[in-house]
């Protein structure tokens, strides 16, 4: 008599929940937010830094350089430990290390210390995007992975909102070291929530496996292979343009606007919150927009239409005869247009990304937005030292220009590495 044995069928895993997803999404939304928060805890500061340590814009600029350069280099090494480890503890390195780079902000007695603690906050920095998107690519059920992209984006750009709307008013009512302390307890609270909530954050760690080398986009074997993929370079270039034309809005724009269109102080300490809330709103438009889309080309035209505007309006903004009232409005829409591009530029990463490597992706990819940010104050702060607040804007609106051509050059690489040989 003869036996057999049948094969068991693997079980499927279970889809999260609604619940589930929404949890996720709002603990890393929260700590996404204090990373932008964080890397604007100096540049609203500038008027009172460059009083108390007796330093040009150049050299303030060179702060916010230093930050993003060790940013950059932590962030393309943290995919590789977020891939190894797990997500959950590199993120609560990372927060416990910028709040720690606030207190020694607020406790610098030169030029010099902020440098050094500049240093100790690029490293925190550098491991939220490896961290972040692991976790909601791996842990959120696809169908709303365009909407939680969108909350990324979202919350990230409400801590850029927050840290002026939070440290100028604190530095003009007690000084800017109470402003930088209270910026410090502020990420150690984040960091107590989401230790609170430390079982929503567990990833299970998954060995790649020999057959995932066959997998569309996997062009070799190895965990450097991923770096032979021609969209993961074409995606780093656009992050770079991106944070080279963020980083001029944020530091440089109002104090440019200020001198083009005479432009009142406390009109002058909104725009910048008015461009980061706008753009939140236009990154809620956004992921309703690529959300379950068929055409192959949404996330290109959506990016196309979003920086095309914005660039239009820092043109405007640059070289036209603006009323003063009328800049914070010009700001704002501005920044819808480029939040209306934020869940488009995360999924055209996703989709450049092979299985297993979600991490080191990340990590090398939003790496440019590392140099581009580390770039851009230098260039930027050259300008406006010279005098040539113009000029600001006109390289604002030349890059966002580049990001449109940039977003199309990654679907044609993307579908040049995808094709049978």
């Amino acid at each position: 008599m003869t036996t057999t044995t049948s094969t068991p069928i693997p079980t499927p895993a279970p889809q999260p929940s609604a619940r589930q997803d929404a949890t996720l999404i709002a603990l890393v939304g929260l700590a996404h937010s204090i990373s932008h928060f964080s890397q604007l805890l100096l540049a609203p500061l500038f008027p009172w830094l460059k009083d108390a340590f007796g330093v040009s814009f150049t050299e303030l600029g060179l702060l916010m350089s230093i930050f993003f350069v060790v940013s950059c280099a932590v962030q393309a090494l943290s995919g590789f430990a977020v891939d190894r480890f797990g997500p959950r503890p590199v993120l609560f390195l990372g927060l416990g290390l910028l709040g720690g780079a606030a207190f020694g902000f607020a406790a610098s007695q030169s030029y010099w210390m902020l440098a050094a603690f500049s240093v100790v906050a690029g490293i925190g920095n550098g491991v939220f995007h490896p961290v972040d998107y692991t976790l909601l690519n791996r842990k959120v059920h696809p169908a709303r992975l365009g909407h939680a992209f969108s909350v990324h984006g979202i919350t990230g750009s409400l801590g850029w909102a927050l840290a002026p709307a939070l440290l100028i008013p604190l530095a003009v009512a007690y000084s800017w070291r109470v402003a930088l302390v209270c910026a410090g307890v502020l990420a150690f609270v984040v960091l107590l929530v989401l230790w609170l909530n430390r079982a929503s954050l567990v990833l299970d760690l998954v060995v790649p496996k020999k057959a995932d080398a066959a997998a569309p986009g996997a062009r070799s074997e190895g965990s450097f292979g991923f770096l032979a993929i021609p969209a993961v370079w074409m995606c780093f270039g656009f992050f770079l343009f991106y944070a080279m034309a963020l980083s001029g809005v944020q530091a440089f724009a109002p104090e440019a606007a200020r001198q083009l269109h005479a432009v009142p102080v406390n009109l002058v300490g909104a725009c910048l919150p008015v461009y980061m809330v706008c753009a939140a709103c236009g990154m809620v438009a956004g992921g309703f927009l690529v959300s379950g889309a068929a055409d192959p080309l949404r996330c290109e035209r959506v990016i196309g239409a979003g920086f095309g505007s914005a660039a239009l309006i820092a043109v405007v903004l640059g070289f036209a005869a603006v009323p003063a009232l009328a800049v914070p409005v010009l700001f704002g829409l501005m920044g819808f247009g480029a939040g209306i591009a934020g869940p488009s530029r995360d999924l055209i990463v996703k989709r450049a990304s092979p299985p297993n490597a979600t991490g080191r992706v990340y990590g090398v990819v939003y790496s440019g937005l590392d140099i581009g940010q580390a770039v851009a104050p230098l260039l930027f702060g050259t300008l406006m030292d010279h005098q040539r607040p113009a000029l600001v804007w006109l390289g604002i609106a030349a890059v966002q220009a580049v990001l449109i051509v940039n977003a199309f050059n990654v679907r044609r690489a993307r579908r040049t590495t995808l094709a049978p040989a």
